[in-house]
C-alpha cells in the first residue's frame, strides 16, 4: 500500500514545500506554513477504469429531468431549534455549533440527542469530558434514562470505525478541536487537523446519510477557530450567543443550506437546562415603568419572524478631545454615520458630546431598519425628550437624509400593534393601504420630518 504524502503549504500565497520552515520564501510571510495531506493518487493502470465507474455513476444530467427529492427532516423536541434548522434536521447534514465557553452548546445537544435517542440511534463522541460527566450533566438537567451511546474518543479514524459498525442515524462530536487525524504528526486543535478531520467526518455523513453536530471553539474575535473552509465544508453554521450573567440566549444560523439565513432561537437557561421563549419579543421590552428619555421601540426581521427590540441611547457632554461612540448590539461604524447625517441634515450637532447606543437583551441588530430608531433614540436622549411608551419606530435613513423603505413594513406594524403599540414612525414607502382601527401611522420621506414628529408626540 501506498503511504499518504503530505504537504507544507503557505496559507498565504499557496506555494507548496516538502519541509517546515517559520517563514515563506516566496511572499515571505511568518508562521504560514502548515502541513497539509495529499489524497492517494490511483495507480496508472487503474485510472481509466476508475474515471469511467465515476463517470457512470453519476452521468451529466439536465436540470428538468433531475428527480427532486423531499429532505427528511427529525424534529429535535425544540421549536426553537427546529426553527433555527429550517423545520428540524435534515438527515445526511453537517451542522457546525459555535459559541463561548459555558455558553450551553454541550447541554442543548445533550439534550436533544436524549430526545433523539427515544426513537433513534445516536452516538454522542465526546473529546473534552468523559463520559461520567456527560451522565453526571444529564441527571442534573434531569433527562430522562435513554439509550444513548457515549464514546469517548479523539482520533477521527475510530470514531468512523466505530460509527460504520453501529450505524447511528445521528451523530455529536465535541468538540472538532479535539479530533485528530493519525495521518498528519501535529498536535490536535492545529488547522490541518481540524481540516482533515472535519473533511473525513463530512465525507462519512453524505456517504452514510448519518446527520452530525460539529462543536466548534471560538477565537477572542467570535469567529469559530481553525480555518474558515470549515464553515465551507458543513450544510449550516449555528452560533450561540448571549450577553455575560444574563439567562437568555441566541441561536443565530449564519449559513443554512436547508433553510433561511439568520433564523433567530430564543432560549433561557434555567437549572433544568435550556428552555424556549415562547414569546421573545417580551425579553427584549423589559422597559422601566417610568419612560425615561432616549428609549425608542423598533420591529426588526430576525429571518422569519419580526422581534420588538429597545434601543437605548446616552448623549452626555464630553470632556475629552475625541467624543466617544460606543455601540452594544449595534455597528459602531453606521452610528458614527447617522449621526453626521443628523448634524448634515437636521442641524443638530453632537460634535461634543459623547453617544452610548445600546440594544437591550444582548441581541444584534444587523439590518438598517434600526438607523431611524438609533436616530430618534440620541435625538430623545440629547434633548431631554421623553417619548410616549406605545410608539414604534423603524426605517432606514439614506446619507441624503432621505428615509428610506424596509422589506416586510406591514408585518412590523402587525407584529407591533400585536403588542398593543398605538402609533408609528415609519417610511412613506411602507405606510399600509388599509391602517388598523386604533393605530396611527406618521409616515415621513425626510429626516426633518422625523425631527418635526418627535418633538410634536414627545412628553
Amino acid at each position: 500500500m501506498s503511504k499518504n504524502k503530505k504537504q507544507f503549504v503557505c496559507q498565504s500565497c499557496g506555494s507548496i514545500t516538502q519541509k517546515w520552515s517559520g517563514q515563506c520564501l516566496d511572499c515571505q510571510e511568518w508562521n504560514s506554513i502548515e502541513e497539509v495531506l495529499v489524497e492517494k493518487s490511483l495507480p496508472a493502470s487503474s485510472r481509466l477504469s476508475g474515471y469511467a465507474g465515476t463517470a457512470g455513476n453519476n452521468a451529466i444530467q439536465t436540470l428538468n429531468n433531475i428527480k427532486k427529492e423531499e429532505h427528511q427532516r427529525y424534529d429535535t423536541g425544540l421549536t426553537e431549534l427546529n426553527r433555527v434548522l429550517g423545520d428540524g434536521l435534515v438527515t445526511g447534514s453537517v451542522v457546525l455549533i459555535g459559541g463561548d465557553p459555558g455558553i450551553g452548546k454541550s447541554t442543548i445537544l445533550l439534550q436533544t440527542m436524549v430526545h433523539f435517542s427515544q426513537t433513534l440511534d445516536v452516538l454522542y463522541v465526546t473529546g473534552e469530558e468523559s463520559p461520567s460527566q456527560i451522565a453526571l450533566r444529564a441527571e442534573r438537567l434531569s433527562l430522562q434514562q435513554s439509550d444513548l451511546k457515549i464514546l469517548s474518543e479523539t482520533s477521527v479514524e475510530k470514531i468512523i470505525a466505530t460509527a460504520e459498525s453501529l450505524s447511528p442515524k445521528i451523530m455529536v462530536i465535541d468538540s472538532i478541536q479535539t479530533i485528530f487525524t493519525e495521518f498528519l504528526n501535529s498536535a490536535p486543535g492545529n488547522v490541518a487537523q481540524v481540516r482533515e478531520s472535519a473533511a473525513l467526518l463530512t465525507r462519512y455523513a453524505k456517504r452514510t446519510n448519518t446527520a452530525i453536530f460539529l462543536v466548534g471553539h471560538v477565537t477572542k474575535e467570535g469567529a469559530i477557530a481553525g480555518p474558515r473552509v470549515l464553515e465551507h465544508m458543513v450544510d449550516s453554521v449555528l452560533y450561540f450567543e448571549g450577553e455575560v450573567g444574563s439567562r437568555f440566549r441566541v441561536m443565530r444560523a449564519y449559513k443554512n443550506r436547508f433553510g433561511p439565513v439568520n433564523e433567530l432561537g430564543i432560549f433561557a437557561m434555567t437549572e433544568k437546562g435550556l428552555r424556549e421563549v415562547s414569546n421573545p419579543s417580551a425579553i427584549f421590552l423589559s422597559r422601566n415603568e417610568e419612560p425615561s428619555a432616549g428609549s425608542v421601540i423598533m420591529v426588526t426581521k430576525e429571518g422569519t419572524r419580526p422581534l420588538l427590540v429597545e434601543i437605548q441611547a446616552l448623549v452626555d457632554q464630553s470632556f475629552g478631545n475625541y467624543p466617544r461612540r460606543v455601540t452594544l448590539g449595534i455597528e459602531q461604524a453606521r452610528l458614527t454615520m447617522l449621526l453626521a447625517v443628523l448634524h448634515r441634515h437636521a442641524g443638530i450637532a453632537m460634535n461634543d458630546q459623547d453617544v452610548y447606543v445600546n440594544a437591550v437583551g444582548g441581541v444584534k441588530v444587523t439590518e438598517t431598519a434600526s438607523d431611524l430608531a438609533v436616530i430618534s433614540a440620541a435625538y430623545s436622549s440629547f434633548r431631554n425628550k421623553i417619548l410616549p411608551s406605545d410608539l414604534i419606530i423603524f426605517g432606514e435613513v439614506g446619507l441624503s437624509g432621505e428615509i428610506r423603505p424596509i422589506p416586510n413594513g406591514e408585518e412590523r406594524l402587525k407584529e407591533a400593534f400585536k403588542h398593543g403599540f398605538k402609533q408609528a414612525i415609519i417610511p412613506k414607502g411602507n405606510a399600509p393601504r388599509q391602517i388598523q382601527d386604533g393605530l396611527k401611522v406618521i409616515a415621513v420621506s425626510k429626516l426633518s420630518e422625523v425631527i418635526d414628529a418627535l418633538s410634536e408626540i414627545s412628553h
